[in-house]
C-alpha cells in the first residue's frame, strides 16, 4: 500500500522567521490519522529565516534526524558540541536521557531542513550528537544509508532504533529500488525535490508517501529529484 499525501494536505504554520509543514501532528498542528507511521513519529519539513533558528530548549527519548535541503544549520547543545551541516548532509542527536540544544540559520539566505523524529528502541543511555558530510555522487541513481540502527550500516550515523534514513539523486528517467526487510515495515518517503512514481504513483515534490505491505519499491523520477527515505519498524 503507498498513500500519498499531497504537500497542500499537511498541516503547518507560519512564525514569520519559520514556515513550517507537518507530515505528522506535530504542535498546534493535530490530525488522528496523522500523528505516526510506525516508529516515525515527525517529519517537519522547515524553512528558516537568515539569522534566525530554534533557540536551546530540551528533548529526551527520541532520535531527532536533520536532513539540510538547503543553506546549512549551526548546531550547538549542552554537552558542548557545535558544529553546522550544509545542504545534502545529515545530523543526528540521540536525545537519551535529556539533551538541550539550538539550531540557527546563520547564512546569508535561508536554510530548508527536513527534521524527522523516530522513537528510540531503548532508553536510559546519555544523549549524543554527531554530523557527517555524504559527497551527493555516491547517492546518485541510487538509495545510500545516511543514518540508521540496523545492522550492516556502520558506515551510516548511528541511531538508537529499528530504522534507517536514506537518500538518493536521480537524473530525469533514471530508476531506483529498495527493497525492505519485510512486508510489515513503515516506510515514509518525500521527494526533495522533483516529481517521481513510486510503484506507479506520483508524487510531486515536497508530497509525502505512506507505505506498507510492499516487499519492493521501485521510484523512477519524471524530472531531476532529490529523495529521502525512511525504512522504520511498525511499533507497538
Amino acid at each position: 500500500m503507498i498513500e500519498r499525501r499531497p504537500f497542500d494536505s499537511l498541516g503547518g504554520a507560519d512564525h514569520g522567521w519559520l514556515k513550517a509543514k507537518h507530515h505528522f501532528s506535530f504542535a498546534g498542528y493535530h490530525d488522528p490519522k496523522r500523528v505516526q507511521w510506525g516508529t516515525l513519529r515527525v517529519w517537519n519539513d522547515d524553512t528558516i529565516e537568515a539569522g534566525t533558528g530554534f533557540p536551546p530548549h530540551p528533548h529526551a527519548d527520541m532520535e531527532i534526524i536533520t536532513y539540510v535541503r538547503e543553506g546549512a544549520i549551526t548546531h550547538q547543545d549542552s554537552l558542548g558540541n557545535q558544529g553546522r551541516t550544509v545542504a545534502g548532509d545529515v545530523q543526528v542527536m540521540s536525545a537519551g536521557t535529556g539533551i538541550t540544544h539550538s539550531e540557527y540559520n546563520r547564512e546569508p539566505g535561508v536554510t530548508r531542513i527536513f527534521q524527522i523524529w523516530i522513537f528510540p528502541d531503548r532508553g536510559g543511555e546519555a544523549p549524543s550528537w554527531g554530523t557527517r558530510p555524504f559527497p551527493k555522487g555516491e547517492r546518485s541513481g541510487q538509495f545510500v544509508t545516511l543514518a540508521s540502527g540496523m545492522p550492516g550500516d556502520e558506515q551510516a550515523l548511528p541511531i538508537r532504533t529499528d530504522a534507517r534514513v536514506l537518500g538518493a539523486t536521480l537524473k530525469a528517467g533514471e530508476n531506483a529500488e529498495y527493497r525492505f526487510a519485510s512486508k510489515d515495515r513503515h516506510a515514509y518517503l518525500v521527494p526533495a525535490m522533483g516529481k517521481v512514481e513510486v510503484n506507479g504513483v506520483a508524487l510531486n515534490a515536497r508530497d509525502g508517501a505512506a507505505i506498507t505491505g510492499e516487499d519492493l519499491i521501485s521510484v523512477t523520477a519524471l524530472e531531476d529529484a532529490e529523495l529521502v527515505l525512511v525504512d522504520a519498524a511498525s511499533g507497538a
